[in-house]
């Protein structure tokens, strides 16, 4: 019988399905970024041709042209970051990732498909969101459809590993003047 106590050790949630929270708080990232570039777009574009034409470019929000701009953007801001990495900023700040439901790397086939189904989740009430809350996966409605799960990529043990393993390779400095690395007089 040991009369200490054991330290807990650090567990790592990679691999393992994310949770509505995770997934929300990443998504509302995403949004915000994506709307943060989009305005930028537009403002960038009303620079340019004030300075080329010297015609001031007002955007209305009930333009429908800016309307299906912007919905082409943001089809593009999630479709292409799925198909490249499996993961938008958001997601990669929150440390998720999107994956094929048997764990594989997205298809940019499936990114497409999942794109073009994230609004049926929307539409239905938000119902379709709340399939994450009742499964075992934490799988949404455009998951679902789209052949897809979401993770957790983001190994904190091995990141902690990775910082201790740096902080050693750091040579500090010894008391009575000695170099660490070669132990000879510093002058």
């Amino acid at each position: 019988m040991t009369t200490g106590t054991q330290p807990t050790a650090l567990t790592s949630l990679q691999g393992h399905y994310a949770g509505a929270v995770s997934r929300l708080a990443a998504f509302a990232i995403d949004m915000a970024v994506s709307s943060g570039l989009f305005a930028l777009g537009l403002a960038v574009i009303t620079y340019v041709v004030n300075l080329l034409t010297s015609r001031h470019v007002a955007w209305n929000k009930g333009d429908i042209i800016v309307a299906v701009v912007y919905v082409g953007w943001e089809f593009l801001y999630f479709a292409y970051s799925w198909s490249v990495d499996g993961k938008t900023f958001g997601m990669a700040v929150l440390g998720v990732q999107v994956v094929r439901a048997d764990g594989t790397d997205l298809e940019p086939r499936q990114a497409v498909i999942r794109t073009l189904a994230l609004p049926l989740s929307f539409l239905l009430l938000g119902l379709g969101f709340a399939l994450m809350l009742v499964q075992r996966e934490h799988r949404a409605l455009h998951d679902l459809i789209a052949g897809t799960a979401v993770v957790y990529a983001w190994d904190a043990r091995a990141a902690r590993i990775r910082f201790l393993a740096r902080q050693a390779r750091v040579p500090r400095p010894v008391p009575g003047g000695q170099h660490p690395a070669s132990g000879t007089e510093r002058s």
